[in-house]
């Protein structure tokens, strides 16, 4: 059971690692004074799900739950 346990927070820290390093990829969500004129609504601006941008968001998210949900394993108690 130890095993287990020392496993899943080596995969916990390798985890929190990709979080910071894919939240610091990401850009800024500031539009600045593009977003007064409507230059938000660009084929850019509707197609960023399909981008490099949208991989990262949805990475983040996937990133974000593993690393909750293994945060609450370990801290059930059961390894002792």
């Amino acid at each position: 059971m130890e095993v287990l346990r020392v496993i899943l927070m080596v995969v916990l820290i390798i985890i929190s690692l990709v979080i910071t390093v894919v939240i610091l990829m990401q850009e800024g969500k500031s539009a600045g004074l593009g977003s007064i004129s409507g230059a938000a609504d660009t084929y850019w601006g509707k197609n960023k799900g399909r981008s490099m941008e949208g991989l990262l968001v949805k990475l983040t998210r996937i990133c974000v739950v593993l690393f909750l949900l293994l945060a609450m394993v370990l801290n059930m108690g059961i390894w002792s």
